[in-house]
């Protein structure tokens, strides 16, 4: 029985439904560094990889990002990309290009068929965000819904607000990252996690940030969260443990609840 619900894209589950889901992001500023990072992540062979184009310095040249989004296409083969824009006020890089800018990429991007996944922020303008929405639908893509505070985590009435705007705004799939400052947070998160996985119909993909927040990368999948992010060559937020060393924590966890499995069968004998 699965925990966390399945991220159906193309009527296929990502990553044959298992749980979690590890996203790995790619951070290059430039095409040939995007593609050195690119080949050597798919090595480590992610569930789905993360294109955070904030960082990439030719990101006001819509040719450019396009020439990189198709050598990306052509090296990811089936794994599937999430194409992101983090603006500053979540913790992105500062860029020269509008919000307008950022709504064409997005686009232009999807009409050639490059990308699986886009991110959008809950916070950005209304049609920003709708138009993000018709260019993901209009190439079979998902939409993401996030939100992030780098400097706090809301309350749970203030979180099951932004899980239940993400589905009102007809996002897909409803992205919340917070920073904890204690374990309190780390807490509640998880809390409002299992209360808006019973409650929102879409799959969700929550953490804490930062070494106070490592037991959401870890274990959110079994409050409802269904995608880690994990770093593949670089980390794009604080707290993001090496592929490896997620795989091996989850590993341990199962092989250790297949033996409890396994001895109470034995012993109901």
């Amino acid at each position: 029985m699965n925990m966390s619900r399945p991220i159906r894209l193309r009527g296929r589950s990502v990553g044959g439904g298992k749980e979690p889901l590890i996203c790995a992001p790619l951070v290059a500023r430039d095409a040939d560094a995007l593609r050195a990072e690119a080949v050597a992540v798919l090595a480590r062979n992610p569930d789905l990889i993360e294109w955070r184009v904030d960082f990439f310095d030719a990101i006001a040249e819509p040719a450019r990002v396009l020439r990189a989004a198709a050598m990306l296409r052509d090296i990811a083969a089936q794994t599937p990309i999430l194409f992101t824009r983090r603006s500053t006020r979540e913790g992105g890089q500062p860029i020269p290009v509008s919000e307008q800018g950022v709504s064409e990429l997005i686009e232009a991007v999807c009409a050639e068929g490059c990308v699986d996944l886009v991110d959008c922020e809950l916070g950005s303008e209304a049609q920003h965000f709708q138009r993000a929405r018709a260019a993901a639908s209009a190439c079979g893509a998902l939409l993401v819904g996030s939100f992030h505070d780098f400097q706090r985590t809301p309350d749970a009435d203030a979180l099951a607000a932004i899980f239940a705007r993400a589905r009102h705004m007809g996002a897909d799939i409803a992205k919340v990252a917070v920073m904890p400052g204690s374990a309190a947070d780390v807490l509640g998160l998880l809390q409002a996690t299992l209360q808006a996985s019973r409650t929102i119909e879409l799959p969700l993909i929550t953490m804490s940030m930062g070494p106070l927040g490592m037991p959401t990368r870890l274990f959110g999948w079994m409050f409802g969260s269904s995608v880690s992010f994990a770093a593949g060559e670089q980390p794009s937020a604080p707290g993001q443990l090496p592929i490896a060393e997620l795989r091996a924590v989850l590993e341990l966890y199962r092989r250790s609840a297949a033996a409890g499995d396994a001895g109470e069968a034995s012993g109901s004998r």
